[in-house]
């Protein structure tokens, strides 16, 4: 089985132009139908320096994907009766917090619900590793993570149940939790339990394991505009919630497990009907996305409408790795891609667009971040006024637009879309001078673009200087 030639070439377009674009230096994705691989290719290299290849094999740094292996972890225990969704963390780990004088149990981990915001113990532990400035925070150990977080109580936000927060620190607790339960170090435990069962004999959180592997990513971080080579952030600390090195080829078969109710092949790694709580909503998210009602499970994140269809999903980024696993499972359509880079979201972009692709649709409509991308960059340029007496440029900063007022007086003001998720009606409004302006563009069947702020008609007259 393989993906139509007209399909393949899509696709393989998109991420060309989006490789391009992001400074991308590797990229590798598989996509499976049921239990048969469609497709797996790598693009790019894996090493630029060596000129090595990434290639369906090739090792990534998958981030917090890692999370549902962990969950799974934890359901596992679950299911062998050793633990219980509402034990106290406290009964497990030295944590002493107790959010608005309630206790953290075990789902509020899973569910990033623990009533604490992000500490940041991971973006303190992973811009030290990658050789960007931080605070020095001593967080070295487990015990210095128990300390970090007990001392906390001053940043609790809601009784532990009430609110999403996305907390990493709660799933390197949730590793600590399955060694106490399992006797069996972490690593060791989604080892011979989740990752030899699966066949991924690859997959690793181990340095000395990883760096003999003759196809493992080289990481890079962007650097003045340059990929830079940088050291893998290895750490224990970090493991459980985003540690996991594996290949696209390797997640397609936990992909399967997920799709087929928790059976890969003859081994039968969760019961279904605890598989199937995982992949269920428990906590809604406070996003207004594209694709319906937005929630997380036990370590995945559920959209409720792409397309007709319920998308479970997550993605994962270590600063200088990134990956996307996602799939539909009532069609039974998943995908894996990874790339050797931290500084753009593309694994998820070219993950929603080989998904629509394979359910029909054209990915140019029908993937929003596309869309969204294609429209800002079409409006961004150099703007003026009639005879040109009043000059701007229309910039492109992250997710909103920025004009920026040249002649005859200096000025910058913030251009936000009305709604993101109709960016094709190209309005906008802007705050200006104490007020909130509408602000709209309009193109015109020639292509022309004209941009109507307070008293002015700005045409499009160019490209932004390079």
């Amino acid at each position: 089985m393989s993906l139509p030639e007209e399909v393949e070439h899509k696709l393989e377009s998109i991420i060309l132009d989006l490789m391009i674009k992001h400074k991308v230096p590797g990229l590798s994705i598989a996509m499976v139908r049921d239990e048969e691989l469609l497709y797996a290719r790598g693009f790019g290299s894996r090493d630029l320096e060596k000129g090595l290849p990434a290639t369906p094999d090739t090792l990534y740094g998958i981030g917090s994907i890692t999370k549902s292996f962990t969950a799974l972890a934890i359901m596992q225990l679950v299911e062998k009766g050793k633990i219980d969704l509402d034990d106290q963390v406290d009964r497990y780990v030295p944590v002493r917090i107790r959010p608005r004088g309630a206790p953290i149990r075990i789902r509020h981990l899973l569910t990033h619900t623990s009533g604490l915001p992000s500490l940041c113990s991971a973006e303190a532990i992973l811009s030290r590793l990658v050789e960007r400035p931080s605070p020095l925070v001593p967080l070295e150990t487990f015990e210095d993570l128990y300390t970090f977080i007990n001392n906390a109580e001053d940043e609790v936000v809601t009784t532990p149940g009430e609110r999403f927060f996305y907390f990493n620190a709660g799933y390197t607790l949730l590793g600590k939790v399955i060694e106490k339960v399992s006797g069996m170090v972490y690593e060791e435990y989604i080892e011979k339990l989740i990752l030899r069962p699966l066949e991924m004999y690859r997959s690793t959180f181990l340095k000395e394991q990883a760096e003999r592997d003759r196809d493992i990513l080289t990481a890079y971080k962007l650097k003045e505009g340059r990929p830079i080579p940088v050291p893998f952030p290895f750490h224990p600390l970090i493991n459980p919630a985003g540690g996991l090195l594996s290949s696209v080829r390797e997640l397609v078969n936990y992909l399967i497990m997920n799709i087929h109710n928790g059976v890969y092949k003859e081994n039968k790694i969760i019961n279904g009907y605890l598989l199937k709580e995982m992949h269920e909503v428990h906590v809604r998210l406070p996003i207004r996305g594209w694709f319906g009602d937005e929630g997380y499970g036990y370590g995945w994140h559920i959209y409720t409408d792409f397309h007709g269809h319920k998308l479970i999903g997550h993605g994962g980024n270590i600063a200088v790795s990134s990956a996307y696993v996602g799939f539909i499972p009532d069609l039974r359509l998943g995908v894996a891609v990874a790339t050797n880079c931290g500084h753009a979201p593309i694994a998820y972009i070219v993950a929603l667009t080989a998904l629509a692709l394979l359910i029909g649709k054209d990915p140019e409509k029908d993937v929003p971040h596309l869309v969204y991308d294609r429209i800002l960059e079409k409006l961004a340029g150099v703007y003026e006024s009639y005879k040109g007496i009043v000059k701007a440029h229309v910039v492109r900063r992250g997710s909103i637009l920025m004009l920026e007022f040249k002649e005859p007086w200096p000025e910058v003001v913030p251009l936000i879309p009305a709604d993101p998720r109709r960016i094709e009606d190209l309005r906008f409004y802007s705050l200006h001078s104490g007020f909130i302006r509408e602000v709209e563009f309009v193109i015109d069947e020639r292509g022309e673009v004209d941009l109507y702020f307070e008293r002015y008609r700005l045409h499009r007259v160019g490209p932004l200087p390079s």
